[in-house]
């Protein structure tokens, strides 16, 4: 069993990072606060070498950027499991960027495994059964102090993971599609924290497409009332009002509130007067226009469209072919919203290949063959 050490100081992380440094693989994962706060923020981050885990409390540290300057050393591999959040979320909170790095989660999805969940890959790739606790998947990691479970779970997520990048590593090179994978990692490198446009966020709630200018216009007030409860309270929006209720207010601002699901307290006196009051200022706003954006191409007559949906149906089943054959999932083999297009306009082959969706690999390895394909379409 490795070593765990918890890092709360700057100097411990200093040297934790020095040791690291020297190494040429190190696994990564963090623990965030989002279900439990407003402002969420990584609580935890976890690290491990071939001797050693790390578990970083960025609540206790005070600085980091021995830690960033890690994550942006070419010379050492970063190893994470589905990066996209993590990535994000560094990013986010310290602006940190990772130069070196390898998902073990894309790994597995082009070696063909069908279960990508970091418990099913450890146990694939690893041979290791992973205690994944319902319980703590859900804690609030912004929490101290933490308990030796919270701790332990916390260093799962990184401890085999060298040995699954590993078996996959050698897997991929094995099928000649290491560099189809490394492709992918790459473009990860180059994801970023973009922050939601919180003004229009209201217009994103299931269900709000189907409601008419007055009902969006109550559907913003009560929204904005939720974010500025959500805000005072530092819990999440949805634990302050669900979506459902929401939505319920905006096409039937007169129900009474204490016979609304999902209101909770603020369904019955005191509570209530502030939602009642955003009710009533969305009532009397004028009505709201949602954009509607025009589509990019003219919708085609009924003949038309019957040839493009046999055409894509033809390019599916090319792309279905290949995915028996290589037993990977078709939408990995090549984009479907390229397929769409091409379904379309069979002669954009050549502008399609300069789509940003489609990846270097596919168009080396697929290209020509779906050329072809196109070739024989009407």
């Amino acid at each position: 069993m490795k070593r765990v050490d918890l890092i709360v100081t700057d100097s411990g992380l200093s040297q934790a990072v020095n040791q690291m440094s020297r190494e040429t693989q190190v696994a990564v994962d963090i623990e965030s606060n989002g279900f439990f706060r407003y402002r969420e923020r990584v609580c935890l981050i976890q690290l491990a070498t071939a001797q050693a885990a790390y578990i970083v409390d960025p609540l206790a540290v005070g600085d980091l950027r021995p830690l960033g300057e890690l994550f942006n050393d070419r010379s050492v591999e970063m190893v994470f499991h589905d990066a996209d959040y993590d990535l994000r979320s560094l990013d986010r909170d310290w602006g940190f960027r990772v130069n070196n790095l390898f998902d073990t989660q894309i790994a597995a999805a082009f070696a063909g495994s069908t279960q990508l969940g970091l418990q099913a890959v450890v146990r694939e790739y690893a041979g290791v059964e992973l205690d994944k606790s319902r319980k703590l998947q859900r804690s609030d990691w912004s929490l101290r102090p933490l308990s030796s479970e919270a701790l332990k779970y916390a260093a799962n997520d990184v401890l085999y993971l060298l040995k699954v990048r590993d078996t996959l590593r050698a897997k991929l090179k094995e099928l000649s599609r290491l560099e189809w994978a490394e492709e992918e990692f790459t473009r990860l490198e180059g994801l970023r924290h973009t922050a939601s446009d919180r003004a229009s966020a209201f217009l994103a709630i299931k269900g709000s497409s189907d409601l008419d200018g007055r009902a969006l216009a109550v559907l913003r007030s009560v929204h904005e009332f939720r974010e500025r409860e959500a805000r005072r309270l530092d819990r999440p929006p949805f634990k302050v009002l669900p979506n459902s209720a929401l939505i319920q207010l905006s096409t039937r601002p007169e129900s009474d509130l204490s016979s609304v699901k999902g209101l909770g307290r603020y369904g019955h006196p005191p509570s209530d007067r502030g939602l009642r009051a955003a009710i009533r200022e969305g009532v009397r706003s004028p009505p709201l226009t949602r954009q509607r954006h025009k589509p990019t191409w003219e919708r085609p007559d009924v003949d038309e469209r019957r040839r493009t949906d046999a055409r894509l149906r033809i390019l599916k089943n090319w792309r279905g072919g290949l995915s028996g054959e290589l037993q990977m999932e078709p939408a990995l083999l090549w984009p479907t919203a390229s397929l769409t297009r091409l379904a379309r306009h069979p002669a954009d082959m050549d502008s399609e290949l300069d789509s940003p969706e489609v990846r270097d690999w596919q168009k080396v390895e697929f290209g020509e063959d779906l050329r072809g394909v196109l070739a024989t379409l009407h």
